[in-house]
């Protein structure tokens, strides 16, 4: 006679949903977000006030969006340290053009092709010339800005029209802004081309295997080239909207924006080692440190402080995993 089989054993993981729900990273980020809500709301009685609340988007919606992008490139295993650089480059020629009395509509085409073109540089050096992405985004964070300062020296361009002001100062609806719905219906947008499309599944196979994925059928200097682009076209919009809310450019707009963006990817739960994350938890981490910098900044905590403590958060963010690997690992 034959043994019958064992029972199969099924993971935790599958016959408890609801606790895979509760014990994931974006549940954890958003009770995170509540409790600093609270927390801000008992620290000083201006944050529950409309406008207040309206005020602490524009902390982070700029670096949100470049965000989006940034998450889809370190979870193909890449990475680029210019945005802010290309910020403050999309800035200059928008800068530049205004001089020669360019409208709004070119100033926006400008900062947008100035933003692609950067990005069409670090694909072009990483995918096809084969050269780290860190090392090239390094390079080309010094050179961009490089250019801006050379351009702009001790200046600064002024005068941008008021139709051109909506886009950093404008509300769509009472305290809605025109930024803050923006960076919502990016979101959007990005959730449903990593989460939702082909193109989306791609991205998470050459995070994990790059090698596996090219045996497999996947273009994956492609699919790099076409998130180096997309980063370089979220930098250009950023830079209208940050250009646009301060009515004025200089070289060193957007200084230091790249390592705050990086800590909201991070954040978010994105491994920086590639091959995992989601846009549900860049979201939240967005609004995370929207809400971090605004109470303080509420509280007339000095700016260096701040920067002091995006720097520990995005160290122990990325060491924080490695922590409890270890820590299972002697357990088992």
């Amino acid at each position: 006679m034959t043994e019958s089989p064992p029972d199969r054993i099924i993971p935790d993981r599958l016959e408890n949903p609801w606790r895979t729900a509760l014990m994931s990273w974006p549940t954890l980020l958003l009770l995170v977000a509540i409790c600093l809500f609270i927390v801000n709301s008992l620290a000083s009685p201006y944050f529950l006030s409309p406008w207040s609340l309206s005020d602490a988007t524009f902390n982070f919606t700029e670096r949100a969006i470049i965000a989006l992008a940034m998450a889809l490139l370190i979870i193909s295993g890449e990475i680029d340290l210019s945005v802010a650089a290309i910020m403050a480059l999309a800035s200059t020629m928008m800068g530049l053009a205004l001089q020669f009395g360019a409208g709004t509509p070119a100033l926006v085409l400008i900062g947008l092709a100035t933003g692609v073109l950067c990005g069409v540089f670090n694909g072009f050096l990483v995918t096809k010339l084969g050269l780290p992405s860190i090392v090239v985004t390094i390079g080309t964070m010094s050179f961009f800005r490089g250019v801006s300062f050379i351009v702009l020296g001790d200046q600064a361009f002024k005068g941008y029209p008021e139709s051109f002001a909506f886009f950093g100062q404008g509300y769509v609806w009472w305290v809605i802004s025109f930024e803050f719905v923006l960076f919502l219906a990016m979101a959007v947008v990005f959730y449903l081309l990593l989460h939702r499309t082909s193109f989306g599944r791609k991205v998470f196979v050459i995070g994990n295997n790059p090698v596996a994925a090219e045996f497999s059928g996947v273009r994956v200097a492609r699919v790099k080239f076409i998130l180096f682009c997309l980063t370089g076209l979220m930098s250009g919009i950023a830079a209208i909207l940050l250009t646009s809310r301060l009515g004025s450019t200089r070289p060193s707009i957007a200084l230091g924006m790249e390592l705050e963006v990086i800590t909201m990817v991070v954040l978010g739960g994105v491994s920086i080692l590639g091959g995992a994350g989601s846009i549900q938890g860049v979201v939240l981490a967005a609004f995370i440190m929207g809400l971090v910098t605004f109470g303080l900044g509420l509280l007339n905590v000095p700016g260096i402080v701040m920067s002091i403590f995006i720097g520990a958060l995005l160290i122990f963010v990325i060491a924080l995993p490695i922590v409890f690997r270890m820590i299972r690992e002697r357990r088992s």
